[in-house]
């Protein structure tokens, strides 16, 4: 891309991060039961319908709060490094890390004691666990964040709840033409901590992304290692000038894709790591109530006619408590 700011487009934040996991049983047991998030959809890869797409939110999977999972039964496992996006962190209460630490202990799962961190509006707590897979997940002390997340899961009390997507973190081996990228994008830049570069976009919630820079070794995309990480747009006006702007630019984007409760394009930045852009519309209830989010699975219409096979083909996944 060629240097300054665009004209038209820039982010509102993140709009969900999606992760590859093994056993999916496990992968529901986890993020329901430890980091009690709703199951708010159940259905499966478009572009690969024997597996499962499985997503995870706050009571309506409102977006800025969305963690998706594609699950394959027997993947090997991924390596961090860079290329990849190697942490998802989530927002928490400041109040609510010592809970965390005990909840997590309590549930055999290891993690981090708290450390402080430069963030992108000042000094932050962050607790690191990683799930039954790997892959990383970042608690961050956020007191601005006032969401409410997920208060029926019955696992973490309201008071303690995951308020929804806090961050992410880049890995790059050369971080200077990512860093001009997410400038190029309307992000800014807020400061640096060491090695890792903090930007921030428009919106109120999910803004920041970190750069993490000088990472030796290429990461290998598989099992506990994010797949693509998306960004917010309103509507799919506001992503059509997005995709025209980034042609234009010289980037290979994707047409723009029907992924059922968002429209979709994607592309690469530099150091590798997929970005996607999604619409904020139509969201989750488009095809069922908001009460019977992710009890059965939900094809789109044009699945529908293979559902006995698909079915037939997917391991049976126990309801979401």
């Amino acid at each position: 891309m060629s240097t300054g700011a665009t004209s038209d487009i820039t982010p509102h934040g993140l709009h969900h991060v999606t992760a590859i996991a093994g056993d999916p049983q496990r992968n529901v047991d986890f993020y329901t039961t430890v980091l009690g998030l709703r199951l708010v959809k159940r259905t499966v890869n478009f572009d690969a319908p024997e597996v499962y797409h499985l997503y995870y939110g706050d009571e309506a999977g409102r977006p800025a709060t969305i963690l998706t999972f594609f699950p394959w039964p027997g993947v090997e496992p991924g390596r961090q490094g860079a290329g990849l996006t190697t942490a998802t962190a989530f927002g928490v209460p400041p109040e609510s890390l010592g809970w965390w630490q005990k909840h997590l202990a309590g549930l055999g799962v290891d993690a981090s004691d708290p450390v402080t961190r430069d963030g992108a509006t000042g000094a932050e707590e962050v607790l690191t666990l990683r799930d039954p897979d790997g892959l990383v997940v970042e608690l961050v002390a956020a007191p601005g964040d006032t969401r409410s997340g997920w208060d029926g899961s019955g696992h973490v009390p309201a008071e303690h709840a995951v308020r929804g997507l806090h961050a992410v973190t880049l890995s790059e081996a050369d971080p200077g033409p990512t860093l001009a990228m997410l400038a190029e994008l309307g992000m800014t830049h807020t400061g640096d901590d060491g090695a890792r570069s903090r930007f921030r976009s428009a919106g109120d919630v999910a803004t920041t992304v970190d750069v993490l820079g000088g990472v030796e070794g290429r990461g290998r995309q598989a099992g506990g290692t994010v797949h693509h990480v998306a960004f917010r747009v309103a509507d799919r006006a506001t992503q059509e000038r997005w995709r025209a702007e980034l042609v234009e630019r010289g980037l290979e984007v994707t047409d723009i894709l029907d992924r059922r409760y968002f429209t979709s394009i994607y592309f690469r930045e530099p150091g590798g790591v997929l970005f996607e852009i999604a619409t904020d519309e139509p969201g989750f209830t488009a095809d069922e109530p908001l009460l019977e989010l992710g009890r059965a699975l939900r094809l789109p219409p044009w699945l529908e006619p293979d559902r006995a096979t698909i079915e037939a083909a997917l391991p049976v996944l126990r309801a979401a408590d």
